[in-house]
């Protein structure tokens, strides 16, 4: 029978990952307390968390929800999950990563939006940059064009409007 710790680590992993579709698997060992104490600070600022527990834990809740990382669960991992902004987690772990000079954390794997994926796709992720930052390109795309359009249509008006006072 499993310990009673064993047990409430497990009932405490199953309740964070309700309702989270993205989170990835990192290795974490050669982070000193101080490195894993900004990371998690880090995370937490896109709306993410950081949880450290046995990789027989995180199988055990992950294969309960119809995920399946075991392959990634070799030697110490950590479960980064995305609660809101999948891109900015992912960055916040990969400038950690660039931050020191062995590169760690190392992303092993992970889920993003319900779907397994690689750790290229991962990468490639990351280097998006925050959905806010995203979302920001976005509106002034689309505002460069709507300001186009505008300009296309009173020019258009001042024609029709020529052409009319010309007749008269």
């Amino acid at each position: 029978m499993a310990n009673e710790r064993n047990q409430q680590n497990l009932s405490s992993l199953r309740s964070s990952l309700t309702g989270v579709e993205t989170f990835y698997v990192v290795d974490y060992q050669g982070l000193t307390a101080g490195q894993l104490s900004e990371l998690r600070k880090n995370i937490r600022e896109k709306g993410g968390q950081l949880i450290v527990a046995k990789n027989t834990l995180i199988n055990l809740a992950l294969q309960e929800g119809g995920r399946d990382v075991s392959d990634a669960l070799k030697g110490p991992s950590a479960l980064v999950l995305a609660h809101e902004d999948p891109a900015g987690v992912a960055k916040a772990l990969s400038d950690a990563a660039k931050g020191n000079d062995r590169g760690i954390p190392t992303v092993k794997g992970g889920f993003v939006e319900g779907s397994r994926v690689d750790v290229r796709v991962i990468e490639r992720l990351a280097s998006l940059g925050s959905k806010q930052s995203l979302q920001g390109e976005l509106v002034g795309v689309l505002s460069a064009h709507l300001s186009n359009f505008v300009g296309i249509l009173e020019a258009y008006r001042d024609k029709l409007g020529g052409a009319a006072e010309a007749q008269a």
